[in-house]
């Protein structure tokens, strides 16, 4: 199995991904997921019936469709991302990405920072605003697509992957996350629409998924 990274490309992740999770009939298929077998698995059912699922809801499948692994779409992933660190990823992404945003805008000539209503250019500060989003939402797909890590991310040893099969999320997948993020935060709400996108991961039961999260069928786990 190749332990290069996925290039980007459209529609599902390819089959030799390396995170994406081993089917539950192989063993010792070399994933990175490899580790303790899942409690749930292993637990003897109580007397007189079988165990619930862990996360709740029948065999069907868990709330992105049928998974091999039941109900429990986690099962065979890393651990999820403690919220704190994605927060301090996301603050190191943003100083990145607004270096690049002020130096483009300061070259470009729409460079906007007044706060006088009365002195605003409003044409420089739409301008502003497109590149803004254009940077800031082309960095998160591109890089994660590639390896499911922003630099930020990489810094922290976290990783985002497809809830369903812990694969690194297609460009597609990587859009759609990106777009939730930021065209809000860029053209309407700023820090406000950040803070509450991804600080519903403090409080989001049980995938720790914040709003871009769940548009897009994402979980953040650990690397490391």
């Amino acid at each position: 199995m190749s332990t290069e990274p996925p290039p980007p490309g459209s529609g599902q992740p390819p089959e030799d991904d390396p995170f994406r999770k081993p089917p539950p009939s192989q063993s010792g298929g070399g994933s990175p997921y490899d580790g303790p077998a899942n409690p749930y698995d292993s637990a003897p059912p109580p007397p007189g019936g079988t165990p619930p699922p862990p996360y709740g809801g029948g065999g069907g499948g868990g709330p992105y469709g049928d998974d091999p692994y039941g109900s429990d779409p986690l099962a065979g992933m890393p651990p999820l991302a403690d919220s704190g660190k994605r927060v301090l990823a996301r603050i190191i992404d943003i100083i990145l990405v607004s270096i690049v945003v002020g130096l483009l805008s300061w070259a470009f000539g729409i460079a906007e920072y007044q706060t006088n209503p009365d002195k605003i250019e409003y044409g420089k500060q739409f301008g502003q605003s497109v590149l803004a989003a254009v940077l800031y939402i082309g960095y998160d797909t591109f890089m994660t697509a590639r390896t499911g890590q922003t630099l930020g991310k990489r810094l922290l040893k976290l990783r985002v992957a497809n809830l369903n099969d812990g694969a690194t999320p297609s460009v597609q997948t990587n859009l759609v996350r990106a777009a939730v993020l930021w065209l809000p935060a860029v053209f309407c709400c700023a820090c406000i629409w950040t803070a509450i996108c991804g600080g519903w991961s403090f409080f989001d039961k049980p995938y720790k998924q914040g709003l871009h999260d769940k548009a897009a069928k994402t979980v953040v786990v650990s690397t490391g």
